[in-house]
């Protein structure tokens, strides 16, 4: 009697424990890119009624995160220490993809044909991407997802990048600079020859006023929201619906509208997968 006494109180016990302890937190991190300028507090404002909907429709609470820096976010990304990500950069988040660590769940409407432009003044001779050599090309952050685009242009034309003071015939020297916007400064005052962006809005003034582009790149997909494989089948496909659903409720298109954005579509993994191979990863 006593033994059975003895085995209920612990299976009673057990059970309580179970009941008592909460689910574990949703860590969700965000990375918004190097070469935009916007301050932290921005960035938060503008995914908290984000994460919120998605801790609402999953049933799950969310710790948001921010992660400025791409090396900051490639080492927790290894490690798994994120369940879910936003990520711009597509090569960091599709690098964690090939890697088997992370899944795409989702990807940013309108951001899915994403192009790097080679713009050059109005009255430039060049005519192709073989012109370049022997010239200077800027581009944002070497880090940033524009310039490994450029990089991946500059295989596909089996060009030479230096980073001599002065290019050779045979060479393209590439300088950088931090931000997508300051990319036409360096036409303007002659530092560079060309210049690379994937800013639209960079683009259109500089053809309002009389600039050209000169070649753009294959588009591909940036904005992704990527889940960590140690999450369960169930957990992930719960958070992938809430993603392609949000824009049917009104927390669900409050939370977009605070982030800019028209909604979430579905991966395409053929396209997904051309585009790892195309920038090298």
């Amino acid at each position: 009697m006593l033994g059975r006494l003895v085995l209920a109180y612990f299976l009673w016990a057990a059970l309580a424990a179970n009941a008592a302890a909460p689910e574990s937190e949703i860590v969700f991190a965000v990375t918004e890119g190097v070469t935009y300028q916007a301050t932290p507090k921005e960035i938060r404002d503008k995914f908290t009624p984000f994460a919120d909907a998605l801790a609402r429709a999953t049933g799950r609470r969310f710790k948001t995160v921010l992660v400025p820096a791409y090396n900051d976010l490639r080492a927790g990304l290894a490690k798994q220490q994120y369940d879910i990500a936003f990520v711009h950069p597509a090569h960091v988040s599709m690098a964690e993809i090939k890697a088997g660590r992370y899944k795409a769940v989702a990807w940013t409407a309108g951001y899915t044909e994403y192009t790097a432009s080679l713009i050059i003044p109005g009255d430039s001779p060049l005519k192709a991407m073989a012109d370049l050599k022997g010239h200077t090309l800027v581009t944002p952050d070497p880090d940033s997802i524009t310039a490994m685009m450029v990089r991946a242009m500059f295989r596909a034309e089996k060009l030479t990048a230096t980073a001599e003071r002065e290019p050779t015939p045979a060479t393209v020297r590439v300088i950088t600079t931090r931000y997508q916007d300051s990319a036409p400064f360096y036409l303007e005052k002659g530092f560079a020859q060309v210049a690379a962006t994937a800013a639209n809005s960079v683009v259109k003034a500089w053809t309002d006023k009389g600039g050209k582009v000169l070649v753009r790149s294959r588009s591909l997909p940036i904005k992704q929201v990527i889940v960590s494989t140690k999450l369960t089948a169930d957990e992930q496909q719960r958070i992938r619906e809430a993603l392609l659903n949000l824009h049917n409720s009104k927390p669900g298109r409050d939370a977009l509208e605070a982030m800019g954005y028209k909604g979430f579509v579905a991966p395409n993994p053929e396209l997904e997968n051309s585009t790892i191979a195309w920038l090298g990863l």
